[in-house]
């Protein structure tokens, strides 16, 4: 990853984000740990999840090997700019959060499921930055594709913010808002520990565990 290069902790407007481009970057779509796709299309039963909760190589690696999990990428959204590019996410001028797109059966792992590794996996409290990753494009996110996911997003939201009262920690920060268009990573990024196992990883969680 890219450090110390952006401490900007407020989110740009429609005037100020970059203009990023048309054409989407060209992407491997086979997953490289399972073989599956991580593009449409998919068999008729998956459902998606996307979460932001830091750097997101250490972040999808949380999801790929779950049981029910179909495949995984690393994406970015909740942002302005159109197509962008990893460098541009990290000067803050685009919006977009580094998040992990989730493909999954949801016979076999439900979204609940996800979301409580999604909260035991990084520290929901810290804003704009996540350990030593600091910058709009490491907060903590949960982005619903229905009215479905938002409701059981912010039941189970409220249900480890009591855990992390008990604990001493202060009030979540996540934002839960409906996904909007999302832009596949550059290969590279895509499932990058498997292909690096030495590679950085920043995240931590609170030692706070959910199902409890």
């Amino acid at each position: 990853m890219i450090f110390g290069l952006n401490k900007k902790s407020q989110l740009p407007s429609v005037d100020t984000a970059l203009s990023g481009r048309k054409a989407p970057m060209i992407v491997e779509s086979r997953h490289f740990v399972n073989g599956n796709s991580i593009k449409r299309p998919f068999p008729e039963d998956i459902e998606q999840a996307l979460f932001g909760l830091g750097c997101f190589w250490g972040a999808e690696r949380k999801f790929w090997g779950l049981a029910g999990v179909y495949s995984t990428a690393v994406v970015y959204t909740g942002g302005i700019t159109p197509n962008p590019s990893y460098e541009e996410v990290c000067t803050g001028m685009t919006g977009h959060n580094e998040v992990v797109l989730v493909n999954y059966l949801p016979e076999k792992i439900s979204f609940e499921q996800l979301l409580a590794v999604f909260w035991e996996s990084h520290n929901p409290t810290q804003g704009m930055r996540q350990g030593n990753d600091s910058g709009t494009q490491y907060r903590s996110g949960i982005y619903v594709f229905d009215e479905k996911q938002k409701e059981i997003a912010k039941s189970c939201r409220d249900i480890y913010q009591i855990k992390l009262n008990g604990a001493g920690f202060p009030s979540i920060t996540t934002e839960i808002i409906d996904a909007s268009k999302f832009y596949y990573a550059e290969t590279y990024h895509q499932q990058y520990l498997a292909k690096n196992p030495a590679g950085y990883c920043g995240l931590g969680g609170t030692g706070i565990t959910y199902f409890s």
